[in-house]
């Protein structure tokens, strides 16, 4: 995605890269101007804000500022504070293919708004309910997509709602090459959600630009993936206010 900057006499064209709040605002759907106000950033000098929960004989850790996430079973780091949309969450990541034991390319998923109408303290059940495996997380309310799932054949959005029911749109079911994983190569994803819309942007591709009649107001994000290595950093939130 490009951002816009505005300035007297001039239009310039800011590279993907660059952080949100720098291009002082973004353009929803070609017309509705958002401007971002960045309300948290991580620079992984440790994982205070991050809460695992992962199968036997992963590992989550630091590697030089950014998190790495070596899995074998399934595994999903939550960031630890609720937000609250109209919100934009911004992440780069990298599938790591070296020829490493865990080196799958597959599965740069993640969850966002995600909150448990069965438990009413998220994390702190005193008997853990979720512990990495896919099918703990079903009961979830929460937006999903899933990068490059089924051994990088598919890229997938889901809205889960809180029953077990996940249901896959046609045109959210994707399988053209444009869509998945390349590996080594940084991925800088953008999550949006404004009133009813829900978009995913990767670099500069708009994936997918979802209404939703009953939009989530809050929740948790996550990372998540399954028997692979991921490289993460540039992790930045804003809250997003309409530029009249």
């Amino acid at each position: 995605m490009r951002y816009i900057l505005f300035l007297p006499f001039l239009l310039i064209i800011l590279p993907y890269r660059l952080d949100a709040q720098q291009a002082h605002y973004v353009i929803l759907n070609d017309s509705l101007k958002l401007r971002p106000s960045l309300i948290f950033s991580e620079e992984f000098n440790d994982l205070d804000h991050w809460k695992t929960e992962q199968r036997p004989g992963g590992k989550v850790f630091l590697n030089g500022g950014s998190m790495e996430i070596e899995d074998i079973g399934g595994c999903t780091v939550w960031f630890e504070k609720q937000l609250h949309q109209p919100v934009m969450i911004e992440f780069t990541a990298i599938v790591i293919d070296k020829g490493g034991p865990r080196d799958r390319v597959s599965d740069l998923n993640c969850f966002w708004l995600a909150t448990d109408p069965w438990h009413r303290d998220f994390f702190g059940d005193p008997h853990p309910h979720r512990a990495g495996k896919f099918s703990e997380y079903d009961s979830l309310k929460l937006y999903y997509v899933g990068l490059g799932g089924h051994d990088n054949t598919k890229t997938r959005f889901r809205r889960y709602t809180g029953d077990g029911q996940k249901p896959l749109l046609p045109e959210h079911d994707l399988s053209d090459e444009a869509y998945l994983i390349v590996p080594n190569v940084p991925n800088r994803i953008r999550i949006i959600v404004y009133n009813n819309t829900i978009q995913y942007w990767r670099n500069e591709q708009l994936i997918f630009d979802v209404y939703d009649a009953a939009p989530y107001e809050s929740g948790y994000f996550a990372f998540r993936t399954v028997n692979n290595h991921l490289l993460i950093d540039d992790f930045n939130v804003y809250e997003l206010s309409k530029i009249e």
